[in-house]
């Protein structure tokens, strides 16, 4: 009898333990299952993605996107989406943290500066027409007539203090240590300063307010747009620099994104091509690959 009631013991265990198995095995295969619907999901809707949301910054970058690009991805069937920031650092930090897609104010040196501060992964994946920067006075007519002792104001970010530096040195004000990093040059990288120049870096954005206070200012050609500066008034321009040439700028992962690539065709189009022959009055340098 107790043999009776042990064999039907074990067999109940046995049972049990393959009803176990069988039930461990289930949930893992639904489990995988799950995972791989929602991979399958994810990818369907990165190739789906309709929708494209930009930061947008006052300036003739966004002013040109939205003019002459967002046009031809509607007709692709995108719907595009702007989003205020109220500076560029702000807007590549929305960038990096996913609360928009694109961006098209920054040049290839901006970004990679903000990636090494912010521990970002931005990538430029299309150069765009360039406003250049340039030199301005309220009280002279010529970059010849920099008096001794002049006080001139530039950009205090890195990558734009520097091309201003660079150009103060293409007009001969200054001259630039030869071995010093063009993209990273500041004011310790001047072995030579004949004209005794007082420099005064500070944001670029009030810069114009003040031009009265500085015998010249080295101002972006983004801030001289903003300002309502006429570009024509320039004094000097600088010879613009492949780093230094403005981008459009996705997150890494994003880069080859059919939306990203829809953005980059456009801007390569021939209807923008167009675009630019018949609304730039000489304020955009274009790449040549765009032209």
């Amino acid at each position: 009898m107790r043999k009776a009631i042990a064999g039907v013991l074990m067999g109940a265990a046995v049972l049990s333990l393959a009803a176990c198995g069988k039930s461990d095995t289930a949930q893992t295969t639904a489990a995988q299952a799950a995972e791989s619907a929602d991979s399958t999901a994810a990818a369907v809707d990165t190739e789906d993605k309709k929708e494209i949301v930009y930061g947008k910054s006052q300036g003739p970058y966004t002013e040109l996107f939205e003019a002459a690009i967002v046009p031809s991805l509607e007709k692709e069937g995108y719907t595009v989406k702007g989003v205020d920031f109220s500076d560029l650092q702000t807007a590549d930090i929305g960038l990096n943290d996913g609360d928009v897609d694109v961006n098209v104010e920054q040049h290839a040196a901006y970004a990679e500066n903000f990636n090494a501060n912010y521990n970002a992964d931005l990538v430029p994946i299309s150069p765009i027409p360039t406003v250049p920067a340039g030199v301005y006075s309220a009280k002279y007519t010529s970059v010849d007539e920099i008096p001794d002792g002049a006080k001139v104001a530039v950009p205090n970010d890195a990558s734009n203090t520097a091309r201003c530096y660079l150009m103060l040195q293409k007009i001969g004000w200054i001259k630039i240590d030869e071995n010093a990093d063009p993209s990273t040059v500041t004011q310790e990288d001047i072995v030579e300063n004949p004209y005794n120049i007082q420099f005064t870096e500070m944001n670029s954005m009030t810069i114009p307010a003040t031009m009265a206070d500085f015998d010249y200012v080295a101002i972006t050609g983004s801030v001289v747009y903003n300002a309502g500066i006429d570009a024509s008034t320039a004094l000097a321009n600088e010879d613009i620099q492949d780093y230094l040439v403005l981008q459009v700028v996705v997150k890494e992962e994003n880069k080859d994104a059919d939306w990203a690539q829809a953005i980059v065709d456009a801007y390569h189009s021939d209807e923008f091509k167009q675009y630019m022959k018949e609304n730039n009055d000489g304020l955009w340098w274009i790449p040549e690959e765009l032209q």
